[in-house]
């Protein structure tokens, strides 16, 4: 066994990081963003693909999305899926552009999503927490194996804590904005 290489779980600490914003990317907070359908899937001949295979998605004003589609037989596939989305979104037809606008948040499903948002965050820490657990678990496998002295391995896993720390400190800052975006009025 090779000696233990902490950036490798710091990388895995930070893409959990990178999956959050992902994840916040896709709640809609009333205002217009194309990441709003990025995630939708058309079933289009027989098969399913993205809506972005099938159209362009643009955010013409605050509160519209603008869906054109290559396609004129996929207008009618695309707008269904995107209304069976569960977004809560209406499009409107013009030709091969869906105009999709973006209703504004009751109080109620602003409480809700912000709940959401602090699940998709407790999720992405308990990832974190994983890996922080494969490193102490290796650190303490590479120390049984004299690969690293005790000292190494308690060195090293006051790192990997201090990786963890950080990652779960930047977890709680995007939380905290996303929070506060979605409240907003």
């Amino acid at each position: 066994m090779s000696k233990p290489e902490l950036n490798k779980f710091k990388d895995r600490m930070d893409k959990a990081v990178v999956a959050l914003k992902d994840d916040f990317g896709g709640l809609r907070t009333g205002r217009a963003s194309s990441g709003l359908l990025e995630g939708i899937t058309v079933d289009a001949y027989g098969s399913s693909m993205s809506i972005l295979s099938c159209a362009a998605i643009s955010v013409p004003e605050p509160r519209m999305i603008s869906v054109n589609v290559w396609d004129k037989g996929l207008v009618v596939s695309v707008e269904k899926a995107i209304r069976n989305a569960g977004l809560g979104l209406n499009p409107i037809t013009d030709g091969q552009t869906l105009r999709v606008p973006i209703p504004p948040l009751t109080e109620e499903r602003r409480k809700e999503l912000a709940k959401i948002a602090g699940k998709y965050a407790e999720e992405k820490r308990v990832a974190v927490r994983n890996v922080r657990r494969d490193a102490n678990d290796d650190l303490k496998k590479a120390e049984k194996d004299s690969v690293i002295s005790e000292d190494e391995q308690k060195k090293m896993t006051t790192e990997v804590q201090k990786f963890t720390d950080e990652a779960i400190k930047r977890i709680d800052e995007l939380l905290k904005v996303k929070e506060a975006e979605i409240m907003q009025v």
